[in-house]
């Protein structure tokens, strides 16, 4: 028996395939792009051949994420709130409080025991304080988004970056290195700033013992030790945080799924 759960994000699409044990079998992952139905097919075929099963052998998916009600293959739709923190209760179940920096939104979250979202808030008025804002720090850098973070860790100087817009960042930056300022401590500023955004979303929900970082954001070394020293907090982050959402779709679908096969095995 297997389920699976697709994240149609506006980055980038993500799926996972879960057997009956709720062991992961699959990842699929790739740029959603303008073609939403098409990215959410591919990827589902992806870690349906990673899994080594056929794409038929999947007994149910559900969709989430922006583009959740335009996915290929799902028989049902869950907000992302809900799944991010179905799937970050599973891998650390002491999580209460979780933080989800997306491409082009920040959530926080609540949840109980059980995975279930108790209050959260977001910041998806603009791209401030997002993966946006860090790729766009890393192109008038010059650099891949991939080596912002660890050139972060490097920085020996504590620089305060203002401001928060993704429009104007790129001045700001350039004003810096103008001025003579290193790169990783320009950077080091970024992250700090962005942190300083999140914290303030955390706050609003309530900061507990345990937070789990989720999203593509929470692969970057640079802004998971700038949430870390801002919320001074335990922070948890895991190879599959950017496959967060798409883990809590597939557990809610084999949940569905298993329910389905009970009950007919009770009417027979």
């Amino acid at each position: 028996m297997y389920a699976a759960g697709i994240d149609v994000g506006s980055t980038q699409t993500k799926c996972i395939v879960l057997d009956e044990n709720r062991n992961i079998c699959g990842r699929g992952l790739r740029m959603t792009g303008a073609d939403v139905m098409k990215a959410s097919r591919q990827v589902f075929e992806q870690a349906c051949e990673l899994a080594g099963i056929e794409t038929h052998e999947v007994g149910y998916t559900i969709g989430t994420g922006y583009g959740r009600f335009r996915v290929a293959t799902g028989d049902d739709q869950i907000t992302e709130i809900s799944c991010h923190a179905k799937g970050a209760v599973h891998l650390f179940p002491k999580t209460r409080t979780i933080l989800d920096i997306g491409g082009q939104d920040t959530k926080a979250i609540r949840t109980n025991e059980r995975g279930e979202v108790v209050d959260f808030c977001m910041n998806d008025k603009c791209a401030a304080g997002t993966g946006r804002f860090l790729a766009a720090a890393a192109e008038v850098m010059g650099m891949d988004v991939s080596e912002i973070g660890p050139a972060s860790l490097q920085s020996t100087q504590k620089l305060k970056i203002t401001n928060v817009c993704t429009v104007f960042v790129e001045s700001e930056i350039l004003n810096q290195l103008g001025r003579g300022k290193k790169r990783e401590d320009i950077l080091a500023g970024v992250h700090r700033s962005i942190a300083g955004r999140s914290a303030s979303l955390l706050r609003r929900v309530g900061l507990d013992e345990e937070l789990t970082f989720t999203g593509g954001v929470a692969k970057n070394p640079g802004m998971l030790d700038a949430v870390r020293t801002r919320t001074k907090l335990q922070v948890n982050a895991s190879e599959d945080s950017q496959f967060m959402g798409a883990l809590g779709a597939a557990l809610f679908a084999l949940e569905r799924e298993l329910a389905g096969a009970n009950r007919q095995e009770v009417q027979s």
